[in-house]
């Protein structure tokens, strides 16, 4: 979402019955990285070459991914945003790439980006036009799913700016059919939720989660840690209503990691991976690769973190509560011991005011952790710290952390039995 039109009448859609995707996608968040924060629309590549979107930004993000990591730990899917196109459609009504920006084409991009082991993903709006003034896709469903599905695209955003925030329902239902019938698995990213709740509608979103993989929610993200607080604070503030819906093949979206860019702390940096990690977010990266430093890919990277992400069984993670402007976020994770399953808990500072500031909270009172018998206690890790031995804390005990302004903490409660069960062994991590 980059912008929002209103041209349409708060109504519902009319559309009753839904095909439903049928891709099998999605299992866990999508990983990888997108250019829209990080490089918007730059299409002077004379005056900046190696900022402009083009073939050459994407073939180098591709090798990067590879080259540093990314794609090693889980980062998969290289994804180009607006402004990749021609101002107007070929003879016959076919999308066509900047032939000086993308002398190639894109099929030849998405070959290079599959030669890495990478796969492939674009924009387009189901509109009249992009945000950016691109030719949209209204009125050529058809023939951009097939042309998508020619170029081997593996991930399709659609974006909803030039349309109805009603119809466009209509037809984000029309084009996730032709999507289907080309027979080419790619991951929909829709947007009406974002165009919809702006304008004050309530999203369908039982229909959403039968036609799109994931869905943006809210407004773009921007580089700054208000941005991020923003987004989150929308997460927070509709949970009851959206968290429901997210899950295993079609996930809530708060939008990109801007991690790695200009506007965030490395503390702001951990808070926005935290969050992420516990709304089970599609973890896309849009920063210049290149200049990321050591630090900032440590935390893209950390594998702890990741597979709390990527925990397959997909549940959304919710504020539980604010204490003196600490957010408890909580999501539970696998393993599973006995009926108890493991909690992925985040501390998350609203604060300013210089010192880190230090919170003591009940495992049962506080976190809602399991007061069962069976549960002896929890062995607590560290995630952002996983050098650190974990701690032990019994049930009924309680457990202090120590969070930096603007920053935040983030551990993975393991619940630990009181007996030995026979037959039960006690799953590792």
């Amino acid at each position: 979402m980059k912008c929002a039109l209103l041209l349409g009448t708060v109504g519902l859609s009319l559309i009753i019955t839904v095909a439903g995707l049928e891709n099998g996608l999605s299992r866990k968040p999508p990983m990888g990285w997108m250019s829209w924060e990080r490089f918007r629309c730059i299409t002077d590549c004379k005056k900046y070459p190696d900022e402009c979107i083009s073939e050459q930004l994407f073939k180098r993000t591709a090798d990067l991914m590879v080259s540093d990591g990314y794609l090693e730990a889980g980062y998969e899917y290289v994804n180009i945003d607006d402004c990749w196109s021609t101002m107007e459609r070929d003879s016959a009504g076919k999308l066509v790439a900047d032939p000086t920006r993308f002398p190639n084409g894109m099929k030849h991009l998405a070959d290079y980006i599959h030669s890495k082991g990478l796969k492939f993903g674009l924009y387009q709006d189901i509109g009249t036009k992009t945000c950016a003034g691109y030719p949209g896709m209204k009125g050529y469903f058809e023939i951009d799913a097939q042309t998508l599905a020619d170029w081997d695209v593996d991930f399709i955003k659609i974006d909803g700016c030039y349309a109805d925030e009603v119809k466009m329902v209509d037809d984000y239902i029309l084009f996730g059919e032709f999507l289907n019938k080309t027979g080419r698995p790619m991951v929909y990213s829709c947007s009406w939720p974002a165009y919809q709740e702006y304008s004050g509608i309530i999203p369908d979103y039982v229909i959403l989660k039968k036609t799109c993989n994931m869905w943006r929610n809210w407004g773009d993200i921007e580089d700054s840690h208000s941005s991020v607080e923003s987004i989150t604070r929308y997460f927070s503030d509709n949970q009851q209503r959206i968290q429901p819906h997210s899950g295993p093949g079609h996930w809530n979206d708060p939008d990109t990691l801007v991690l790695g860019n200009f506007g965030l702390s490395y503390e702001q940096s951990k808070s926005q991976l935290a969050v992420w990690t516990i709304l089970a977010a599609p973890l896309l990266l849009s920063n210049d690769l290149a200049t990321v430093t050591p630090e900032v890919r440590a935390l893209l990277q950390n594998r702890a973190i990741i597979a709390a992400n990527q925990d397959s069984l997909g549940i959304q993670g919710l504020l539980l509560k604010t204490v003196n402007r600490i957010e408890i976020w909580k999501r539970p994770i696998l393993p599973r011991v006995k009926d108890e399953l493991t909690q992925a808990i985040a501390f998350v500072s609203r604060r300013a005011d210089g010192a880190p500031y230090s919170i003591q909270v009940e495992l049962i009172d506080d976190l809602g952790l399991s007061n069962s018998t069976y549960i002896k206690g929890y062995e607590i890790f560290d995630l952002f710290d996983t050098t650190r031995k974990p701690v032990y804390v019994r049930r009924d005990g309680r457990f202090e952390t120590r969070v930096n302004p603007t920053g935040a903490n983030l551990y993975r409660f393991v619940p630990k039995l009181n007996v030995i069960l026979r037959g039960f062994t006690n799953p590792e991590y």
